[in-house]
């Protein structure tokens, strides 16, 4: 997002700080990019990454589907469906919605059996709560594959083996299940292509396995991992467009239905946040600016998705390698130990974080009673 100084200082003084800035427009942009690069791709947006209201009504005005984790999550997408018809509501649930939760509680699975949802699995266990409690649930099968070098890894958690894969396969059809697919996922921004590559031939051989012995499968969903260009050297996500793009031709029939789970992709570089210096001290020789915000809130990326926190300060000045840390009394609440900026900022300055939209607010907390960042909204409709 790009505001000049001077408007960043405008809003900071009218709405206060720390204060966390969604531009609308750009959420708009990368939905728009992701489908002129993955135009066969059906895009589902990861709601865990941001799960702001606004985002959610944004993509949703923008025919975006959703990837939601819990009940809650598929309640914040079914508010925009009540003045839907019983069967426009149904057929958007069953083609837009997908829980990609691999496990679910049984509560949630009986709560929303009613609306015959597309849902992930990977284990024995589930398939038979599954059959228990959401009967009517099509299924798609998640496998386990490669996620190395990706800022958030996923295989040590999810995932069946791919050598499990058919019996699983087998064992929900034996219950009654209908399984419509099958998905993975190589890691939360992703920046080793080879793991899509490999996902994806993977994939393929079980798919066209299943297929062989008389599974009717027919989606395949490629998951998230879409890189974000947090750095000017960061991978490109037009070029592993066109790895997908090649690929999925080679190795899937042409009726397979494809779908992903872009979230950190359509977020990430929609907000920047202006938080305020509180305070200043030298530590051991080195400068602590000490900011309104911090890892229980805005930053909470730093400590779940092993995010790598960027400051800009709205002054001039020598630069020395300090220290952010956030407001809270803990020690653990460090944002950076090592950031270069002036040594002259004082209490009052503004400090600017960049592509801070995906994996921060959706994670704050209210530890030590700070209500953390409020939000400010750009160019909604």
């Amino acid at each position: 997002m790009k505001l000049s100084a001077s408007r960043l200082k405008e809003l900071a003084a009218r709405h206060g700080t720390p204060l966390f800035i969604i531009d609308h427009d750009i959420i708009r942009r990368n939905y728009r990019l992701f489908k002129k690069r993955l135009p066969g791709v059906q895009a589902y947006y990861a709601v865990k990454a941001n799960s702001n209201p606004e985002i959610v009504r944004t993509l949703f005005d923008e025919g975006a589907s959703f990837d939601v984790a819990s009940y809650n999550e598929f309640m914040q997408v079914y508010t925009y469906l009540r003045h839907f018809n019983p069967q426009e509501k149904h057929f958007y649930i069953w083609d837009k919605i997908i829980f990609s939760n691999t496990i679910k509680d049984h509560q949630t699975l009986r709560k929303i059996r009613k609306y015959r949802p597309l849902m992930t699995f990977d284990n024995t266990d589930e398939v038979g709560k599954i059959a228990r409690h959401c009967d009517t649930a099509g299924l798609i099968l998640r496998l386990k594959v490669p996620d190395f070098g990706s800022q958030v890894e996923m295989s040590s958690k999810f995932g069946a083996e791919p050598g499990d894969a058919l019996a699983l396969i087998r064992q929900a059809h034996d219950a009654g299940l209908e399984v419509e697919g099958l998905s993975f996922h190589v890691g939360s921004q992703c920046t080793n292509f080879e793991n899509y590559t490999s996902a994806l031939q993977i994939t393929a051989e079980v798919y066209a396995e299943a297929r062989r012995l008389g599974y009717p499968l027919k989606i395949v969903d490629i998951g998230g991992g879409f890189p974000v260009p947090y750095e000017s050297d960061s991978p490109r996500f037009e070029k592993l467009a066109r790895i997908i793009t090649a690929e999925c031709r080679r190795l899937f029939p042409k009726d397979t239905e494809l779908i992903a789970e872009p979230g950190r992709f359509m977020a990430a570089t929609a907000a920047v946040l202006i938080s305020e210096i509180i305070g200043t001290a030298r530590r051991d020789g080195k400068l602590f600016y000490h900011i309104n915000d911090g890892v229980y809130h805005s930053f909470s990326g730093v400590v779940y998705d092993h995010w790598i926190p960027n400051f800009r300060a709205l002054r001039t000045g020598r630069q020395e390698v300090c220290a952010v840390v956030g407001p809270t009394c803990d020690s653990f609440d460090k944002i950076s130990t090592a950031e270069s900026l002036p040594g002259n900022l004082r209490i009052g300055d503004l400090l600017v974080t960049n592509n801070i939209g995906a994996y921060s607010i959706a994670s704050s907390t209210r530890f030590n009673g700070f209500e953390g960042a409020r939000v400010l909204h750009l160019n909604t409709l």
